[in-house]
């Protein structure tokens, strides 16, 4: 009997780029109300963009001391921000995606240890908005 030459065909496994704990407030309360349309959102640019984001700040809740600190929210608590640790020639190409996408709220970190790139479409903010820090 001649032996079977079909390949086993394997189920495709959905493709995670973001896990819950990045996306989770990083305070210690462990809450992550992350908006499920922006983090489409990010997965059609993490997907143009073809390398990794590693998410140095996602949800934060208003107890995070950043959040804690500010006068007004922002567009983290909303669950509608991210900030991708990236630099030099990522970090353009991150802007120029965002960008195509419809992101019209931007953080620019790109001197010093911490070199990230500020992504929002925070709700009853200023757009478009550019700012570095």
């Amino acid at each position: 009997m001649a032996k079977s030459t079909a390949k086993k065909i394997e189920a495709k496994k959905p493709v995670v780029y973001f896990r819950p704990k990045e996306l989770t407030c990083k305070c210690g309360c462990q809450k992550n109300e992350f908006n499920a349309d922006f983090l489409k959102l990010l997965r059609k640019i993490r997907i143009e963009c073809d390398f990794p984001f590693p998410l140095t700040s996602a949800y934060r809740c208003s107890n995070h001391p950043e959040e804690a600190s500010k006068t007004s929210t922002g567009a983290h608590p909303q669950g509608k921000a991210v900030d991708v640790l990236c630099s030099g020639e990522r970090a353009l190409k991150l802007l120029e995606v965002a960008l195509k996408h419809g992101i019209r709220r931007v953080g620019v970190s790109q001197k010093g240890r911490s070199r990230f790139i500020h992504l929002d479409d925070g709700e009853d903010l200023p757009k478009p908005a550019l700012w570095s820090y």
